[in-house]
């Protein structure tokens, strides 16, 4: 058994300040999108935190930005105010005289999709000009309308999982006689 973290091979190089305070996560999605679809690549994640990750022209992880995931913010404005009522994140159904809960989730919906829309602009724009850039998620975000988020190219559920299983298979002991023994990788949970 080995521990994910920036030290073992993960198929990509770190050019990072402080590379141990990457997250594991970040690092096998990193792994998995240079792997299955090539770089220059973004890979987002929507999770409790959204992040966005980049892997340059040069197989390189070079860092990316994280921000709280849509749940997350929902409840948190949710507990910090008086008067936003809880949000669910399936889109609401519209009762009459009663559109208050969807003006608030397309509101914090419009905050992750324009944030998401500028990142990925701004980063292809500036560090992969005339490049075709591999935008790979992990998942869809349940959304009103799929198209503010047409710069994702690929929908992998599974990446981070599959992105273990290519640095596991990269960081492989050969044993006397030919004998390989395969690690299992774990990351550390929080």
């Amino acid at each position: 058994m080995i521990w994910l973290d920036w030290k073992l091979n993960l198929g990509v190089e770190i050019d990072y300040p402080k590379p141990q305070s990457i997250g594991a996560d970040r690092l096998a999605n990193a792994a998995a999108v240079a792997d299955l679809y090539g770089f220059p690549a973004v890979v987002v994640d929507f999770g409790t935190a959204v992040t966005f990750d980049i892997v340059s022209e040069r197989r390189t992880y070079i860092g990316g930005v994280i921000a709280p995931g849509l749940e997350t913010m929902t409840n948190f404005l949710y507990q910090r105010t008086a008067l936003l009522p809880r949000i669910s994140l399936k889109e609401p159904r519209l009762r009459s005289g009663n559109r208050r809960p969807r003006r608030c989730y397309l509101a914090q919906y419009s905050v992750i999709v324009a944030w998401f829309g500028k990142l990925s602009h701004e980063s292809k724009r500036s560090s992969f000009p005339r490049k075709k850039v591999h935008v790979v998620a992990d998942r869809w975000l349940r959304a009103p309308d799929r198209r503010a988020l047409a710069e994702i190219g690929v929908v992998r559920p599974h990446l981070t999982l599959e992105g273990l299983r290519i640095i596991a298979n990269l960081n492989v002991l050969l044993l006397p006689g030919g004998r390989r023994f395969q690690f299992a990788v774990f990351s550390e949970g929080r």
